[in-house]
């Protein structure tokens, strides 16, 4: 049995598994957000339901701007209203902001450092039917390339939710992307959550595995099944790719001597991109990524795609044996 390190994961998660949708962890934490500070304010891109804005809307129709299908004004609208004081969360799907309106995020938002959080819906392969247009799949590269921004992808429904208080207090730009379909609840009210920091969510000795997102719950399967033939794997969650946690990774790795990196996006630039350079500069060791392998999506049912994409629990299994005999 995997030994949990976290004290407050969510119980029979590996044999009976809420679920939850992550966009209601940002529906609900921006409203509660906004009962703490009046200055909170949400705008959205004619998706109010589909991100789950509609909620701050019904709560607060004074601080909500709905800005319609033009992801370039609403970031630009929402740096000047934080340079007024105030603290705009915009919502999209992730194609759209930061895919269509990187520009004006990096000019208006981080060369100037205004406070703006920017909220990434429909992130990943498992958008599903909506197909390669719709699937945000570089959405972390883009905003981890970028000076002062913090890049957050949180892995289920109750640590989005923390993350939307957390992007809250913090000054400066923050980007938090989440998924469409209900996800494994993996995490409780009072599992720990920071800017900045990992969690080892199961100690081992023989492979370190990290993932961020909901591929965490595929991540802590995939450990049980390496167990059971006598591989013990170390799991870190890493919802915090920018910045990022070197030292717990570090700890791990001087245990382990190698990594399998698991997303649900490109392995270029994202999680993978992150432990290698991390890795690179100051303890190379074998490591192979579990992602999106410089290809589009398509459509299909979440899990067909998941399948496909080699983004499964047997495909974690596989690709821990594999670096293992590496070392």
């Amino acid at each position: 049995m995997i030994i949990p390190l976290v004290k407050h994961l969510a119980p029979n998660l590996l044999s009976k598994p809420e679920y939850g949708l992550t966009r209601d962890g940002y529906g609900h934490g921006v409203v509660e957000a906004g009962e703490l500070n009046p200055n909170i304010a949400v705008l959205c891109c004619d998706l109010t339901e589909s991100t789950r804005s509609h909620w701050f809307r019904e709560k607060f129709p004074e601080r909500f701007i709905e800005v319609g299908v033009a992801e370039q004004n609403m970031a630009g609208i929402a740096a000047g209203m934080a340079a007024e004081g105030f603290v705009p969360f915009i919502s999209s799907y992730a194609v759209f902001s930061p895919g269509r309106n990187w520009d004006q995020i990096r000019v208006s938002v981080c060369y100037s450092n205004t406070n703006v959080k920017i909220m990434g819906a429909h992130a990943g392969i498992s958008v599903g039917p909506d197909g390669a247009t719709h699937q945000a799949l570089e959405d972390m590269a883009i905003m981890r390339v970028l000076p002062n921004m913090v890049v957050l992808a949180p892995c289920d429904m109750e640590e989005t939710r923390k993350a939307i208080h957390a992007a809250a207090l913090y000054d400066g730009p923050v980007y938090v992307r989440f998924a469409r379909e209900k996800t494994a609840v993996i995490t409780t009210a009072k599992s720990p959550f920071a800017i900045g920091k990992a969690e080892v969510f199961s100690q081992g000795e023989d492979v370190t595995l990290v993932a961020c997102g909901p591929l965490l719950y595929e991540t802590l399967h995939a450990a049980q099944v390496l167990l059971k033939s006598g591989v013990r794997a170390e799991v870190i969650n890493m919802p915090s790719l920018k910045p990022f946690d070197e030292k717990t990774l570090l700890a791990s790795v001087k245990k382990t001597g190698c990594v399998v990196t698991v997303e649900e996006h490109q392995i270029t630039g994202g999680l993978f991109g992150a432990v290698a350079e991390t890795l690179a500069q100051t303890m190379p060791v074998p490591i192979i990524p579990v992602g999106m392998h410089d290809t589009f999506g398509q459509s299909g049912t979440p899990d067909e795609l998941l399948e496909l994409y080699g983004m499964q629990a047997k495909n974690i299994v596989a690709a821990a044996r594999a670096v293992v005999r590496k070392k």
